[in-house]
């Protein structure tokens, strides 16, 4: 298994490394969930460079609730400690693929900037 369990203690620590970090939001109930587990671990062991969290909504309710987390699953990637996407819903693979590529061709010196200037506002 390639994907790591992530906790309201871990998360901070989690979100702000180096790189790319994708966490997915799910419960046990949760059918689409399950659907979309195997897609996301399959795909973190086809991408050893990223990190890979699950965040058990059940669990870690606290988290899931300060986060917002109103529909799971529910799938979030930082890069560099910046949140670059955030959107529920299982996706297939091609999509998450499609995801990982585009979250790994970010201009991340621009992303800053607008994070930057969105802040000053």
């Amino acid at each position: 298994m390639a994907s790591h369990d992530v906790t309201l203690e871990t998360f901070e620590e989690t979100v702000t490394k180096d790189g790319i970090v994708l966490l997915d939001f799910w419960a046990s109930w949760c059918g689409p969930c399950r659907m979309f587990g195997p897609v996301f671990e399959k795909a973190s062991e086809e991408h050893s460079d990223i990190f890979f969290g699950k965040v058990n909504t059940e669990e870690q309710q606290q988290l899931a609730g300060s986060l917002g987390i109103q529909s799971i699953p529910t799938l979030m990637a930082f890069r560099d400690g910046i949140l670059v996407f955030n959107q529920p819903g299982a996706l297939p693979p091609a999509q998450l693929e499609e995801l990982i590529s585009a979250v790994e061709g970010l201009d991340m010196d621009d992303v800053r900037a607008k994070v930057a200037a969105a802040q000053q506002q």
